[in-house]
């Protein structure tokens, strides 16, 4: 973490593929926490080092809807996710390279997203033979409208930059060298106004967000917890790790 300002930077820094894990997004979340508490503190910048801005989770070596889940419990790590879009300043995410899976749900908890030409954002699960996670089930639509979320999370394309922003999934795209400056002033300028008032607008207009994502991540970890048990998971993550279509037969 860092601050500039009335602004707190939180920061991906996993490379190569800032993959998320539990270990991740709690610490997002306990930043988050703290931005809360700071009335100092008014707005968010999430952002990431490297090329990508999150290649979403690692579901061959450290499956977080999977490995560690106690039978009957919610899942740790949708609890964690679910936390994000509970905190109460607005965040402001510069998105690079790829925001995919996980990492689409990590830029839908923002409020803005300020895009580089680079990014491309996508809901690859059922590439993956998988079911979408994150909360993307249901917030993603909240964004972009029903049939563009629906073509999202049926085709798993990959949504690049300037469609993004037609499509109001980007609010601005830049060239990669002014990302953060361009992420930075909109925060800036969010900070500059009535911090009560910002807080006070944010809540009406986002609602029960937080709610919603806990139904949807229950909802979403029930058909995942099927899924990953059939050959068309086992064939997805193959198919992924070896950068080749894959080739699902239906069990």
């Amino acid at each position: 973490m860092d601050r500039d300002g009335a602004v707190m930077i939180v920061t991906i820094d996993r490379p190569p593929s800032n993959f998320a894990d539990l270990a991740l997004i709690e610490a997002i979340g306990r930043a988050f926490a703290q931005a809360d508490a700071d009335p100092a503190v008014r707005t968010i910048l999430l952002r990431a080092e490297g090329r990508v801005f999150c290649a979403g989770a690692d579901l061959v070596s450290d499956n977080p809807v999977r490995d560690g889940v106690v039978e009957g419990a919610r899942n740790p790590f949708y609890v964690a996710a679910a936390n994000l879009f509970g905190v109460r300043k607005p965040v402001i995410a510069a998105v690079q390279g790829a925001a995919v899976g996980a990492g689409l749900g990590l830029a839908l908890v923002a409020d803005f997203r300020v895009a580089s030409t680079s990014a491309k954002f996508a809901a690859n699960f059922v590439q993956l033979g998988f079911h979408p996670g994150f909360g993307i089930s249901a917030v993603l639509e909240r964004v972009v409208g029903k049939q563009r979320a629906l073509l999202m999370n049926l085709t798993g394309r990959r949504i690049r930059a300037e469609e993004a922003a037609a499509w109001g999934l980007a609010d601005k795209v830049v060239a990669p060298e002014a990302l953060d400056a361009e992420a930075m002033a909109l925060a800036q300028e969010i900070a500059a106004a009535a911090p009560l008032a910002v807080q006070a607008t944010r809540a009406t207009t986002r609602g029960d967000l937080m709610a919603l994502v806990e139904a949807a991540t229950d909802r979403e970890l029930s058909e995942q917890a099927v899924l990953q048990q059939t050959e068309d998971f086992a064939e997805g993550v193959r198919a992924v790790n070896e950068r080749r279509p894959g080739r699902f037969v239906g069990r």
